[in-house]
């Protein structure tokens, strides 16, 4: 079973992943307005680009923006989340181990210590998005079946990971439960909302576009809007 999840399945919930995502942000180029927002984009590429880096840089700091400091504990259980999610898959040393295997690519490690830290943490984010999802009105009300099922996907690598690390049971048990649970996500990911992998970097640059564009950032000298 470790043979199969660290060598075919690996490879191919990487391939679905990487090609599933890539056709998610070429749909939504797509699907931009040919005359609104193609043409704004290719008259005005320079305050286009300076309009998205803006506002991908500004979410990406915590509490950087407005937003972030109007919800700071949506904004805590984020970033515990995503440090989590986005440095241990990359840097945790099985990882890179079995990345190097199948593909040949080596990252680096990090430090086991600094590897726990983070896994606790994305599950204590996760732990606290669901509770806001049951305590905020206005959350629950917008809150299905489906969106619990997207935090346990979330969840379900961290944690079978962390009871493998900890030897909590049968450690070839929970390893290869951890690897299939982590390669389901990352099949899941471009069909669900786990897509905001690549869309949140496409709509932030979008909008942060508009705004250096067409809402104020060239101030609308020559445009026909």
């Amino acid at each position: 079973m470790y043979e199969f999840l660290a060598g075919p399945m690996f490879i191919l919930s990487l391939c679905v992943f990487f090609v599933g995502l890539l056709v998610r942000a070429i749909w939504y180029v797509r699907g931009l307005h040919w005359q609104m927002d193609r043409v704004a984009y290719g008259m005005y590429p320079g305050p286009g680009i300076k309009g998205a880096a803006r506002s991908i840089g500004y979410w990406l700091l915590p509490f950087g923006t407005y937003g972030w400091r109007a919800q700071p504990f949506m904004t805590v259980a984020f970033f515990l989340l995503h440090l989590g999610a986005v440095l241990i898959p990359l840097f945790l040393l099985g990882h890179t181990l079995v990345l190097k295997a199948a593909t040949g690519i080596a990252l680096p490690a990090m430090p086991a210590r600094i590897a726990d830290f983070l896994s606790w943490a994305a599950v204590i984010g996760i732990a606290m998005l669901a509770l806001r999802r049951i305590a905020l009105p206005e959350v629950r009300i917008l809150t299905s079946a489906y969106d619990y099922f997207i935090l346990l996907v979330t969840a379900a690598p961290f944690i079978t990971g962390l009871v493998a690390r900890y030897h909590a049971g049968d450690y070839a048990f929970w390893l290869s439960l951890h690897m299939f649970f982590g390669e389901v996500l990352l099949i899941l990911a471009p069909f669900t909302k786990l897509s905001h992998i690549i869309l949140f970097f496409m709509s932030r640059a979008q909008i942060g576009m508009d705004y250096g564009i067409k809402r104020g950032g060239i101030n609308g000298k020559g445009m026909a809007w």
